[in-house]
């Protein structure tokens, strides 16, 4: 049978349009047919690169019997958390606050109109068929009870949620907030704190502006406390089995605190920003107090992998980044990644299994299941000529297995998140490629997305979906375009971030100079979600106050910058109370610290010294340092731009704060000299 999800654009919704479940998408008819059936609402929430939703379907959703208890009992609505995250947002606080803990898939179980009274996540099948048949007779003979239960927690979640005014992070706060995570560092392993473990990739930003920022104060030779974080933090998931060492790219998370087995879904967002942090803390050469020769390549050889990955298995027809690939393939979570000794022998022979088994770490005991072990790589392999011989024999080797599903949707902020990555990093590794992609996504997300100046959260196969764009896509795409302006040249992409972030402060504002993560003509949910910590991806909050402080520098707006300040106020107290989770902010704080300052670069756009120009500015300039490029004959429209010439007919940069300008120059050692003064 097919249900009302068979028109969806969710490929997370559309894994469930041929369950016996009579699934409703989210929205007014879903509620409405609870209150005609007087039924409680079932709403599922998931994703479609999540191993758990995948196993509770299968044990329970494609359960003909199962199936029967949900329809004859409840509306049930299938949610995909990355089309609706505020739907996501609201239930999830709820399940925290009733549980103590969260996940997905969750589980909830609602009034007519939603409002939350039961909350769970993952249960195995007969559990859940016990579930079923009490919600629903607590619902016939205790309705007054649940009613009322669902009615506080929506008065406690719902409650005044502006927080205390205060100054934006200063430099005591951002150094507090690196001894606050020395504390939590994992100096054995790198990462912070204990197993499951996160790729902390907004703090290896943070981390790498800290330690230029402060690194005069040390001695030469030595290293900060912030860069022996983030390197060591770099290094050690560079080398474990987070990281796929034949074909790229990080996975979602590592089970254990050694960064040995992840759990195997790889997702555009994690990878956008690690690529970015990658190729900022690779972009300077090696030196005393920084990297060794060997992991300043190794910094770069990853970011120059993840870039590919990104452009090999993400990438859409459209022009546009997939959202993830799946844990599973086969019905089992890692299969497609890793190798017994005795699958090395069947592609390699003996002798270069033998290699490849002592290179990458694998034993007759495995580190995975049932013998199999995840591929790392701890060193750098004594024979490189060998080593790319097997990664390459064993890389099409496994192109031959059952690869995991690709969810094919197109995320606004993440694709942002994308376009700014592969924008820097075309630039820092020299790969006009990675530049030409991130136009490509660009172009897509204004093409699609864009629709009477707002944005929409997804498309696919180049259908822009129906659920509105959240804070964090318009900030994440505005960042992107400001970036990609920078590298480009191209004027239009600055003035769309302009239009977008006007929309940002119109629409999205909370009075008090921070954001809800919905606009104010958005569809009103129990509670209007609003989180200023940064998670997996930058909060809303913190994604605002770094655009809108590029867009400030880039245009001189006052309105701009004094939004950007006020929106890093958490920053301050997050910064002692749980650094971890204000990687972003911190960031931001530091590009607020040093101005931000402002390049201008300007020149015929075929001229190599143009490009020589842009390049000496993204590696010498403090991290923050906000970019454009023009031609010197058309400001474009860009204030910065404005009365900026080149000198003697040679490409020319001028360092910037405030607008106000040193003296132009026009060799790349000279900006270096500028920058680092």
């Amino acid at each position: 049978m097919s249900n009302r999800l068979s028109d969806a654009t969710s490929p997370y919704l559309l894994q469930h349009a041929d369950n016996p479940v009579e699934w409703w998408p989210w929205g007014e008819e879903a509620l409405a047919e609870a209150r005609r059936r007087d039924v409680p609402l079932l709403v599922s929430v998931g994703y479609a690169a999540c191993h758990w939703c995948h196993v509770m379907a299968h044990e329970s959703f494609e359960d003909e019997a199962t199936a029967a208890l949900m329809n004859s009992l409840f509306v049930n609505v299938k949610v995909d958390r990355e089309e609706r995250p505020d739907v996501d947002a609201v239930y999830m606080e709820a399940t925290q606050a009733m549980t103590g803990q969260g996940g997905w898939p969750m589980t909830v179980f609602a009034t007519p109109d939603g409002a939350p009274f039961y909350c769970g996540t993952y249960f195995p099948r007969e559990h859940f068929q016990r579930l079923l048949r009490g919600v629903a007779d607590a619902w016939r003979d205790q309705r007054t009870e649940l009613v009322g239960q669902g009615a506080r927690v929506v008065e406690a979640l719902s409650g005044p949620r502006t927080l205390a005014a205060a100054p934006p992070p200063s430099a005591d706060r951002l150094d507090l907030a690196v001894r606050a995570l020395v504390r939590d560092y994992d100096s054995a392993h790198g990462g912070f704190g204990t197993a499951p473990k996160f790729p902390p990739s907004m703090l290896l930003s943070f981390l790498t502006a800290q330690d230029e920022r402060t690194r005069p104060l040390q001695s030469a030779d030595e290293s900060t406390p912030a860069w022996l974080m983030a390197s060591g933090t770099a290094l050690a998931m560079a080398q474990g089995g987070m990281y796929d060492q034949l074909g790229g790219g990080f996975a979602r998370y590592s089970v254990d605190r050694e960064w040995t087995v992840p759990h195997f879904e790889k997702m555009l967002y994690d990878n956008a920003l690690l690529l970015r942090a990658y190729a900022r803390m690779g972009r300077r050469p090696s030196g005393p107090g920084v990297s060794d020769a060997a992991t300043h390549a190794l910094l770069r050889r990853v970011a120059g992998e993840t870039a590919d990955w990104m452009l090999r298995d993400l990438r859409t027809p459209e022009g546009g980044f997939a959202s993830a690939l799946d844990a599973d393939s086969e019905g089992e979570e890692g299969t497609y990644y890793v190798w017994t000794p005795a699958q090395l022998r069947e592609v390699l022979g003996e002798e270069d299994a033998a290699f490849a088994a002592e290179v990458f770490g694998v034993t007759e005991e495995g580190t995975f299941e049932r013998g199999a072990s995840v591929l790392q790589l701890p060193a750098p392999p004594a024979d490189a000529w060998r080593y790319q011989r097997v990664r390459e024999a064993l890389l099409a080797a496994r192109a031959e297995r059952v690869a995991p599903a690709r969810d094919d949707k197109v995320v606004a902020a993440w694709n942002g998140l994308a376009v700014a990555a592969l924008a820097e990093a075309g630039v820092l590794l020299e790969r006009p490629d990675l530049v030409e992609a991130a136009r490509a996504a660009a172009d897509l997300l204004l093409r699609v997305h864009l629709r009477d100046g707002r944005l929409v959260r997804t498309s696919r196969d180049g259908r822009a979906g129906t659920s509105a764009g959240v804070l964090e896509d318009y900030a994440d795409v505005a960042e992107g375009l400001l970036v990609l302006h920078g590298v480009t040249g191209e004027a239009r992409y600055a003035h769309e971030a302009g239009r977008l972030l006007d929309t940002v402060l119109e629409r999205f504002g909370d009075g008090s100079g921070g954001f809800y993560d919905t606009a104010d003509d958005a569809e009103r949910l129990f509670n209007r979600p609003q989180d200023p910590t940064d998670n997996v991806t930058p909060s809303g909050r913190s994604a605002a106050a770094s655009a809108l402080l590029s867009y400030a520098a880039l245009t001189g707006s006052e309105r701009h910058r004094t939004a950007a300040e006020e929106a890093l106020s958490p920053v301050a107290v997050l910064a002692e109370k749980a650094a971890r989770f204000a990687g972003w902010g911190l960031a931001t704080g530091e590009a607020l610290l040093t101005g931000p300052r402002a390049v201008a670069v300007v020149g015929d756009p075929d001229d190599p010294r143009t490009a020589e120009l842009v390049h000496a500015a993204l590696v010498w300039a403090p991290l923050g340092t906000v970019l454009s490029r023009g031609d010197g004959r058309d400001d474009g429209g860009v204030p910065l731009l404005r009365d900026r010439a080149p000198v003697g007919g040679r490409p020319t940069a001028y360092v910037c704060e405030g607008f106000v300008c040193k003296l132009p120059v026009t060799s790349p050692e000279d900006l270096r000299e500028q920058l680092l003064a």
